[in-house]
């Protein structure tokens, strides 16, 4: 069975680095390992790595605690950019709500 598409994906797109986007914004109150991000997001190791450079230089991502050797991190909610993002996964959410309630309605009407 194949799992359904979060709406960032759908509007963005599926490469990797939205991949790695989603996996955070849909876990943000969670820290991950990098490996952990790349299992979550569906992405090899080596995608990860190609993208990670980009996510520290935009502040994407911050370092939440270190556990032994292991660095954890997450979604830098307080940069600008990742705010951004998700005023626009909220709206795309909205807007997904809104059809969905429409098609509803349509359904209804149709069978009266």
């Amino acid at each position: 069975m194949e799992e359904e598409k979060s709406v960032f994906l759908e509007f963005f797109g599926d490469a990797p680095m939205f991949r790695i986007i989603d996996f955070l914004l849909e876990h943000r109150l969670q820290d991950f390992t990098k490996t952990e991000i790349a299992g979550g997001a569906g992405i090899s190791w080596a995608s990860l790595f190609n993208h990670w450079e980009a996510l520290e230089k935009y502040r994407m991502v911050k370092v939440t605690r270190v556990v032994g050797r292991a660095k954890l991190y997450q979604l830098n909610e307080g940069e600008p950019i990742v705010k951004r993002l998700k005023a626009v996964v909220m709206q795309l959410i909205r807007q997904a709500a809104d059809e969905e309630e429409e098609k509803a309605v349509a359904v209804a009407k149709a069978r009266k």
